[in-house]
């Protein structure tokens, strides 16, 4: 029996072996938002994983949009030329094709790195000015960032322009837009951090317009035919925030002005909120926004297992999964899908003698 998983499949113009993905995952690692060699490590592990596209970390517009002194940035041409050199070597060496996701952090920028602390940095740590869009913390302990003002507006919009063309000079495969977990451009959208009272704040409408316009800038230099999605949030998890209606009208919204696929993710718009445990929680908002919105979908949120994964798809609940730290824990983990589901994924040849037809313990691995 086939597998749905391991089924090729049609995003925009770009052709993937299957509906794996591996999803951004932050490393914390960068200088001064240059790509290193832990980089080129990290990707490489991940080029040949089985997945059939690897998303880069959130990868952000403006020196000061980043999350963390670590944090990945494409606002540079020495920030170009270091994710370059990664990326050429790990196409040429893995199987998979490589996406990017390109942020900015606002409110939740000037932070530690989670194993410092995770927290605002400290007076003594080189913080910077946030940007949000109103003057409210993030959580307590967090510096009040600066209202939005129309020119923040026009420079952050340009820097995502800028940021997209230089990663078609890099050539990457697709681009992603992160429009969730309480960074900027959700810090708009949802009604918890957004308290305008202009034309950017108030009614669903309102809060979509500066996301929107970020969208339109963006798809206007990226050619038709190469994906341009969104990561958007499909539940603040707090009353009076952003629900899976509002996913749906966020994903209607977005098609309209060109975005290519959505992908579901949630939370994160304010300290103290804590997602759902079970394992795809996000499942069921994915695939009202695959319905109702009629757009190709990805949906992340502790998937695991195989059979999970497999599942989604069969049933159209999504077109695409999306894993992380599985991925981290089973850097070969779309091998081991394949063989669980009954399916085949492209391995570099140096390592056919691990495979199932050449090696007794991985033909009888589950």
């Amino acid at each position: 029996m086939s597998s749905a998983l391991f089924s090729p499949y049609k995003l925009a113009a770009l052709e993937l072996a299957n509906r794996i993905v591996v999803s951004p995952m932050c490393q914390y690692s960068a200088d001064d938002g240059c790509a290193n060699d832990w980089h080129l490590m990290h990707l490489g592990m991940l080029a040949n994983s089985g997945a059939s596209l690897v998303i880069v970390e959130a990868t952000h517009v403006e020196r000061h949009g980043r999350i963390t002194h670590g944090c990945l940035g494409l606002y540079s041409d020495d920030n170009e030329a270091a994710l370059a050199r990664v990326i050429r070597q790990v196409r040429r060496l893995g199987t998979a094709k490589f996406g990017i996701q390109i942020a900015h952090s606002g409110r939740k920028g000037s932070a530690q790195r989670p194993w410092e602390g995770g927290g605002a940095l400290k007076p003594d740590a080189d913080p910077w000015p946030t940007i949000a869009a109103s003057p409210i913390p993030f959580g307590e302990g967090w510096q009040t960032p600066r209202e939005v003002s129309e020119a923040d507006m026009d420079r952050v919009r340009e820097a995502f322009v800028s940021a997209a063309k230089r990663a078609l000079r890099i050539g990457f495969d697709e681009i992603e837009l992160h429009m969730a977990h309480g960074y900027l451009a959700h810090g708009f959208m949802s009604p918890i951090s957004n308290k305008r009272t202009d034309r950017y704040g108030g009614s669903l409408e309102n809060r979509l317009r500066f996301p929107l316009s970020i969208a339109r800038a963006v798809r206007a230099v990226v050619p038709n035919g190469m994906p341009l999605g969104a990561r958007i949030t499909g539940s603040d998890w707090r009353d009076g925030g952003l629900t899976p209606d509002d996913a749906v009208a966020i994903a209607k919204a977005l098609k309209g002005d060109g975005i290519d696929f959505i992908c579901v993710s949630s939370g994160g718009v304010a300290g103290g909120i804590h997602n759902p445990a079970e394992p795809g929680y996000n499942v069921p908002i994915a695939a009202r926004v695959k319905k109702e919105a009629g757009i190709a979908t990805r949906c992340v949120g502790l998937i695991v297992k195989p059979e999970h994964a497999e599942a989604i798809v069969t049933k159209g609940e999504a077109d695409m999964v999306s894993m992380a730290r599985c991925f981290l824990d089973d850097p070969h983990w779309g091998w081991h899908a394949a063989k669980a589901l009954g399916a085949d994924v492209a391995r570099p040849p140096q390592y056919a003698r691990a495979g199932p037809k050449l090696w007794a313990p991985a033909a009888a691995k589950a």
